[in-house]
């Protein structure tokens, strides 16, 4: 989880804000970098195309993240593009790993 220096009511002005954010925001691509990772190793256990795009799969977590979404008092439908775009990014560079270790 982000270990902020100050939570948002604490925060004296811009600079504060704007630093703060900025920690989270690369907290969150260290996180994605380390999904990624996940993904690449996940070629070496399909088997096919169908199964390095996991259609079912991929609905099943849209699904699921638009429902943390809404835990979390965000937009699912903003989520869900964010996912849908960053996933189907990785499938792409999925299948290209995938292709190389047939």
């Amino acid at each position: 989880m982000v270990q902020n220096t100050k939570e948002p009511a604490d925060c004296t002005g811009m600079k504060d804000i704007r630093t703060e954010i900025d920690a989270m925001d690369r907290d969150i691509i260290a996180i994605l970098g380390k999904r990624f990772e996940y993904v690449k190793a996940a070629a070496k256990f399909k088997t096919s195309e169908t199964s390095v795009k996991a259609p079912e799969r991929f609905a099943a977590m849209l699904e699921q993240r638009r429902e943390w979404a809404k835990e979390k008092g965000l937009s699912p439908d903003a989520i869900e593009k964010m996912y849908r775009d960053l996933v189907n990014h990785f499938i792409n560079e999925e299948m290209v790993k995938w292709r190389g270790e047939k």
